[in-house]
């Protein structure tokens, strides 16, 4: 019965069509950037496909596709079994990278959403004040004032075109995802934004680097008025404070060295650890730097250690070693490094920031890495739903059906071809709203990966919600990345499966997934 339930549910979601042929038009809603692909798709270089082989019986071609079709429908409903649905879980730590936590001897943390998590109600709060600051003191439009916060607007990893005045999304390989760029809060036709870039959606890494700029929201921290609006409510605004502490606490209990290294000043970092972990939280920690002024905290050598007497005044003395219960102020990591003798893949960081944090720690110091992403949490509970389950799958076999049977050219079958091409791109927006409207999942960008998911993979070892989920691991626990297909692997993936190309005999085993 759960087979036919979930069969039924399959129809719900996937499209509709009559037998041999096109269903009426579409319902789903249009989304900018989601016209059916241009000519010219295959490469004038690469073989071209063998002829496929001519419908049984005499039909015509066009009936013969529309069979395949259908065919390829039953088997996708039957191929998922009702277990394939909330098999993700949200608390779960991802490797990106084989690594031992028994190897691990030095845990080192970031504090900002990182062991202290901060609730969304704070957004808001740092958007007004930029906005307010933009007025005040960079003179922008009084008007400006009339815009609240929408939360459900922006995602994280997008760019902003200074110069064009452009938010976008990019994928891995630097093209503009078409459909996700936004002047202000209105979108962008596509043709203007392939004419603002020469003609074409690619935006070199050169020009890419200046995109990111110094807006007011530094401000909001440089200023100080985040830490003061959580030192006022710490208990509406930090999350998780008893998971922190139990992290912590478990990991010296089993006999790991801590360090943080945070650019927020002694005072704020001194009372968010008291409401987290309790006035003797410095007893944990090996060593503490705080206003450590990173990212150049990991690249520039000039700026030496100062230690931090109890009311927060400066010593001048030069640091030759640094003492546990002590706080250390600014710094630079290869002192760091001398003074410790930290160092490779014994150490173990831990950050929100992929840039500042994480990739001058993986790339120049070998240090292993874990980001922090509390997006994932909500990513991964859309994933889990029929919905997106049984539209991604049926995309992804209707992306095989379609390469197979381009072959087919005559006129009839070019019509059937291009109802597909359609369809798809319904399915692709379909699934991208399912997470954000506007830009969809700080993660794919339709199928190739965001420049921000690429960067994601390049400089964390793990990336997880929360710093809670360490607690559902032993200390001495593996992480094993999941292999996953290189294109001249395809064959091993859904879209093969789904047009009847190889057995699947491990699907059976799926049930018993957790």
């Amino acid at each position: 019965m759960a087979g036919v339930g979930l069969r039924a549910a399959a129809r719900r979601y996937l499209p509709r069509r009559d037998h041999g042929g096109p269903r009426a038009a579409s319902s789903s809603p249009s989304c900018p950037g989601c016209g059916p692909p241009g000519p010219g798709a295959h490469c004038p270089g690469a073989p071209r496909s063998a002829p496929a082989s001519a419908p049984a019986g005499g039909a015509e071609p066009s009936a013969h596709l529309w069979a395949r079709y259908q065919d390829m429908r039953r088997l996708v409903h039957d191929l998922l079994p009702p277990e394939v649905c909330s098999l993700l879980n949200p608390a779960a730590i991802y490797a990106n990278n084989e690594i031992s936590l028994r190897d691990v001897e030095v845990y080192g943390f970031d504090y900002d959403y990182t062991l202290a998590q901060y609730a969304d109600t704070l957004h808001p709060e740092i958007f007004s004040a930029a906005r307010d600051i933009l007025i005040e003191h960079y003179k922008y439009p009084e008007g400006i004032r009339k815009y609240d916060y929408n939360p459900s607007f922006a995602i994280r990893g997008l760019h902003y075109d200074i110069q064009k005045s452009l938010l976008m999304k990019i994928d891995a390989f630097h093209y503009v995802q078409l459909g996700t760029a936004y002047r202000g809060l209105q979108p962008v036709p596509d043709e203007e934004v392939i004419d603002l870039y020469g003609g074409t959606q690619h935006i070199p890494l050169y020009q890419m680097s200046g995109f990111y700029g110094k807006d007011a929201i530094r401000d909001v921290h440089v200023k100080g008025l985040m830490y003061q609006w959580i030192e006022r409510d710490m208990e509406k605004y930090i999350l998780r404070g008893d998971e922190t502490f139990a992290v912590l606490s478990r990991l010296v209990a089993h006999g790991k060295q801590l360090f943080l290294i945070t650019n927020s000043p002694f005072s704020f970092v001194d009372k968010g650890m008291r409401h987290m972990v309790g006035a003797d939280w410095r007893q944990l920690f090996d060593v503490v730097i705080v206003q450590a002024d990173k990212p150049s905290f990991f690249t520039d050598r000039r700026k030496p250690f100062r230690k931090l007497d109890e009311k927060g005044s400066l010593h001048w003395d030069r640091i030759t070693r640094l003492e546990k219960g002590k706080i250390y102020r600014q710094g630079n990591l290869f002192d760091f490094l001398r003074l410790t003798e930290w160092r490779g893949p014994r150490v173990l960081y831990f950050g929100d920031h992929l840039y500042s944090d994480l990739a001058d720690l993986m790339l120049r110091h070998g240090w292993r890495t874990g980001a922090i992403i509390p997006e994932l949490e909500r990513e991964i509970r859309i994933i889990n739903t029929e919905q997106y389950m049984h539209s991604l799958t049926w995309q992804q076999a209707l992306t095989g059906l379609l390469e197979r049977m381009q072959t087919y050219q005559d006129a009839e079958s070019r019509q059937v071809l291009a109802a597909w091409m359609k369809e798809r791109q319904e399915l692709r927006c379909i699934t991208k709203a399912l997470f954000n409207a506007q830009f969809g999942s700080i993660f794919r960008t339709f199928h190739n990966p965001t420049y921000f998911s690429r960067r994601l993979v390049r400089f964390s070892d793990l990336y997880m919600a929360s710093l809670s989920c360490l607690l559902n691991y032993r200390v001495d626990f593996t992480f094993y990345p999941r292999r996953t297909p290189l294109q001249h692997e395809a064959p091993l993936w859904m879209d093969q499966l789904c047009t009847g190309c190889m057995k699947t005999p491990f699907l059976g085993d799926m049930a018993h997934i957790r």
